[in-house]
């Protein structure tokens, strides 16, 4: 019988109704009596490092939960991470980077509903990530949602309120869990060896989502905040040349300090492509603009993150393009 560590942070699934609305409340023992027929395939222990809506989440929780399982790495065969659902995906990305090479499976799951509530969505969640968890099949970072098992690098919550929320982005699902039973797509390589562990993120990083008619002099502001720039621009991708072209002027000063720049899409799908438009090709006289193509943007922000906290301009380039669970290809 394999041994999970359950990782409880919060979120919806631990929400009770309060005179503000929803808040966690649920402790990690609560959240497992909803689920007693885990027992029947893994014993489980559990630690509740904090108790937040998942909004309330960022850099430093998550390298809390990368601390936690790397300390009980060789305690336990697998780890489940209960989690709010609307910054779950940026927290999946964050460790798929954080810890690289698992044998053994990191899951993150958590709801729509509260485990509270009658129709919740909570207590299948709950037991599909722990069944797949339990499979001697898993490993790495995934996200089990609504039956399916998505890779850290490739989720992303595209629903408010339904309870399939999270979508993999221009990638299979790896599996699904139908009737307790993980059924695999895309089975990969286990693998071997002890999993390489980081410490450090750069939480300097922001993103620019570009609008119709956005002034440049927003650099004003990023030149003396960043390290680290996400840019969002429209379509395959692109800068605006309106201002005689000032946005590429700032660009090439942000760069000029040392700085790294990525740009990506706002579509959600397909990618981008800077080669294929003028107000794309010319960024190439910038600098080292970095592109993200295929990434989801909260691969590319933790991405960016992580690269930052220990290398910086040709190797960060290196490091950015340098493939991370099938984040970039």
């Amino acid at each position: 019988m394999k041994h999970i560590l359950m990782i409880a942070t919060g979120g919806t699934i631990a929400s009770k109704e309060t005179e503000e609305g929803l808040a966690p409340a649920l402790t990690s023992g609560e959240l497992l009596d909803c689920v007693p027929e885990i027992a029947r395939v893994c014993s489980v222990d559990a630690v509740q490092p904090f108790n937040l809506d998942s909004t309330n989440v960022y850099a430093k929780h998550w390298l809390e939960i990368a601390r936690i399982v790397e300390e009980n790495y060789a305690a336990y065969d697998g780890f489940v991470v209960t989690h709010g659902t609307d910054t779950m995906a940026y927290t999946a990305a964050a460790l798929s980077y954080l810890i690289q090479g698992s044998a053994k499976p990191i899951v993150l799951t958590g709801s729509q509903r509260s485990a509270y509530s009658r129709d919740t969505d909570a207590r299948r969640n709950l037991a599909d990530a722990f069944l797949f968890c339990a499979d001697d099949r898993a490993y790495g970072v995934r996200i089990v949602f609504d039956g399916e098992v998505i890779l850290g690098t490739r989720a992303k919550k595209t629903r408010t309120r339904s309870f399939n929320a999270f979508s993999s982005i221009d990638f299979p699902a790896v599996a699904v869990v139908r009737e307790g039973v993980p059924f695999y797509y895309l089975e990969g390589e286990k693998p071997t060896g002890a999993p390489k562990f980081y410490h450090a993120l750069d939480e300097n990083v922001f993103v620019l989502k570009m609008i119709p008619g956005l002034k440049a002099d927003v650099f004003d502001y990023l030149d003396g905040h960043c390290d680290g720039l996400v840019i969002e621009s429209f379509g395959a991708g692109g800068l605006p040349d309106y201002e005689n072209g000032a946005f590429f002027d700032r660009l090439a000063h942000f760069l000029s300090l040392g700085k790294t720049a990525v740009l990506t899409t706002q579509v959600e799908r397909e990618g981008s492509a800077l080669d294929k438009y003028a107000v794309g090709r010319r960024l190439r006289a910038c600098g080292r603009v970095l592109e993200a193509r295929c990434m989801t943007l909260e691969a590319t922000v933790t991405k960016l993150m992580w690269l930052l906290a220990f290398s910086k301009g040709e190797e960060a380039e290196r490091v950015f393009n340098t493939p991370v669970e099938h984040d970039i290809f």
